[in-house]
């Protein structure tokens, strides 16, 4: 299909799943973080869940999930040049019928998202909290993905909370030094934590990366740690499990 692309725009692959992404390094552009929580969250094969990925960006996650599910993906962004790349790169992979974009405020979710609603909930929020000594990027649509300007860590959980039915399972990517709030601020909300996973460059490096699976009114009991996921090896190549996230089965 022709996809008019704009002066700062590229495609590129995600190679695992077999699909083609707009991209911009101006605008927008997904990374590993993506790949990992598109890998982590765990999507029911059928056709009859409520799949939503929140802060969806460019639409990484939403399109690696339609590749895990026959169920429909619905995806928001509150930022309109990102919702118009993911528009265009859901019609590139000819996936107008599985995916859908909404262009919204998170906070905003119920009134386009039906509450107690949703089975699987992903987002890869904006990381890093606003203060007036936090130093922000001088691009607005990188500072509005990466800060915390339009959506805290306790309105995600909130809105989480509220879009997840009784038992439906969310996912999250996030930075370890916040690791202690997302426990309280997903309690606070009824997200039991019950798997997470610490990402690390190299193994001698600090985890950088965090990855969380909660459920809405889950038992307290039975969190489960997994094992580290290294990312780089000491000469630089991606570790094997790494590499079959990003490329798949060679």
């Amino acid at each position: 299909m022709e996809i008019q692309l704009k002066e700062d725009e590229r495609i590129d692959q995600l190679m695992q799943y077999d699909l083609e992404i707009i991209q911009s390094p101006s605008v927008f552009s997904f990374s590993l973080d993506a790949v990992l929580l598109g890998d982590f969250a765990k999507v029911p094969k059928h056709d009859r869940a409520r799949v939503v990925d929140l802060c969806s960006g460019n639409g990484a996650v939403a399109l690696m999930l339609s590749q895990k599910t026959n169920s429909k993906v619905v995806a928001m962004e509150l930022q309109e040049r990102l919702v118009d790349m993911a528009e265009r790169s859901i019609k590139l992979n000819d996936l107008e019928d599985q995916v859908e974009m909404i262009h919204s405020d998170v906070n905003h979710a119920t009134e386009h998202i039906k509450k107690d609603s949703v089975d699987v909930l992903t987002c890869n929020p904006p990381y890093f909290t606003v203060t007036e000594e936090s130093r922000k990027n001088p691009n607005a649509h990188l500072a509005i993905a990466r800060h915390e300007l339009h959506l805290t860590l306790k309105e995600l959980m909130t809105v989480s909370a509220g879009l997840l039915k009784t038992k439906g399972k969310a996912y999250f990517v996030h930075r370890p030094e916040r690791f202690l709030e997302i426990m309280d601020e997903m309690r606070a909300a009824r997200l039991a934590p019950k798997r997470i996973r610490f990402v690390y460059p190299k193994p001698d490096r600090e985890a950088n990366m965090l990855l969380i699976e909660g459920i809405k009114q889950g038992k307290e009991s039975g969190l489960k740690i997994l094992p580290p996921l290294y990312v780089f090896d000491e000469n630089g190549n991606y570790y094997p499990e790494v590499r079959r996230m990003i490329y798949g089965n060679e």
